[in-house]
């Protein structure tokens, strides 16, 4: 297979600007109605008085994206892994934004790893390849959060569910076990289909869609079943070094998401945090809950659930909504500029370079076909 054959590229409608702003609307559009209803205007003045030319805040926001940083590094040492080395530090660091953007302007239960087997194509990465890549992605992913939060609950106890809002921490509580539960099947789905029992998870998904109700979805499940077989055949021959490194990069990519929170917790408030484990903890719940987000990139929500979850350790009223603010500034608003920068130069050089290819093939074509032509006339 050609390096782009079977590839569908998103066209420049799926990269509008449109789809840029209306998170950004959301998300401020949410801030403020939350700043107008629950903060006075002297809550405000003192907070941002508190705030006003603190070293200690403007040395914590330079951390906060040292911490994102660190997200990037990991992902985009995980791309290189997964593809023995071949991405460059350069390539994979832009397929680690690609993605990072693409999950900003689509719903959060979608994801970035959408398009993410096109943006490995597109770095020299054979499509079948880039898929079976993709998919181990998802995987190490869903892993992270199975292994990673039954234990973070078990070492917190109750009180990473509490907030000050009662009904607020049943909601919350409810919504994170079952979004897990979810997870916890998909997971199991993957894992039998990629490591144990390909051939049987594809013709499970192929019967299943062809229910009447479900049959416009058998091709897709019949691309993602032959997908998962591919995957297969490739991990089963990974060594066990292999496996550690793309989970210590899968690892190394959440844990320095999860800290921004900390960190911005610790520059903020006016004295030292008792409950930075807490704090952590409970980032490990947002990003659960985030996933069934019906908005791009948790737009709105993300906020709400910030202010009102965090509001508990928070002494000053205010305070919980401009962290959540900055928080949103460094982990998602970052990415929607750096992404809106690097896309318009992806989308066209991956233009070209699908229009060279198929100038070629028509050039090939042409060329077999004159040879045909010449031996018959030879005949």
């Amino acid at each position: 297979m050609t390096q782009t054959q079977g590839a569908t590229m998103p066209d420049k409608k799926f990269f509008a600007l449109w789809k840029v702003l209306l998170p950004v609307a959301i998300g401020l559009g949410v801030v403020v109605a939350m700043f107008m209803h629950d903060a006075r205007k002297e809550d405000l003045e003192h907070v941002l008085a508190s705030i006003n030319g603190s070293s200690r805040a403007i040395g914590c926001i330079i951390l906060a994206f040292a911490c994102m940083f660190g997200r990037d590094f990991g992902l985009s040492w995980r791309f290189r892994a997964l593809t023995d080395y071949q991405l460059s530090w350069g390539k994979a660091f832009k397929v680690d934004f690609l993605c990072e953007f693409t999950s900003c302007i689509t719903p959060s239960a979608v994801g970035g790893s959408s398009f993410g087997m096109v943006f490995l194509n597109s770095q020299g990465i054979e499509f079948g390849r880039a898929t079976t890549l993709m998919i181990t992605t998802l995987f190490l992913d869903e892993l992270f959060f199975v292994i990673s939060c039954p234990l973070i609950v078990l070492f917190t106890g109750d009180i990473i569910f509490a907030s000050g809002d009662v009904t607020f921490s049943h909601g919350i509580k409810l919504t994170f076990w079952l979004v897990y539960s979810a997870i916890a099947v998909w997971t199991f789905i993957l894992f039998m289909g990629i490591i144990v029992r390909p051939n049987w998870i594809r013709d499970l998904l192929v019967r299943v869609c062809s229910l009447k109700w479900l049959r416009r979805w058998q091709s897709q499940a019949q691309e993602l079943g032959d997908n998962m077989v591919a995957t297969s055949r490739e991990l089963r021959t990974k060594p066990f070094g292999f496996w550690l490194e793309v989970f210590g990069g899968t690892a190394l990519s959440w844990l320095s998401r999860y800290l921004v929170v900390n960190v911005i917790f610790w520059g903020f408030l006016p004295q030292d945090d008792p409950y930075q484990w807490v704090i952590l903890a409970r980032e490990f719940v947002i990003w659960v809950v985030l996933m069934a987000s019906p908005t791009p990139g948790g737009a709105g929500l993300s906020e709400w659930i910030f202010s009102e979850y965090y509001g508990d350790l928070v002494p000053i009223a205010g305070m919980a909504l401009v962290m959540a603010v900055i928080w949103r500034i460094v982990s998602y608003y970052l990415y929607l500029v750096i992404g809106a920068c690097i896309v318009p130069g992806w989308l066209r050089s991956t233009v070209q370079r699908l229009k060279a290819y198929k100038d070629k093939g028509q050039d090939t074509q042409a060329a077999e076909n004159k040879s045909v032509s010449n031996e018959k006339q030879q005949q």
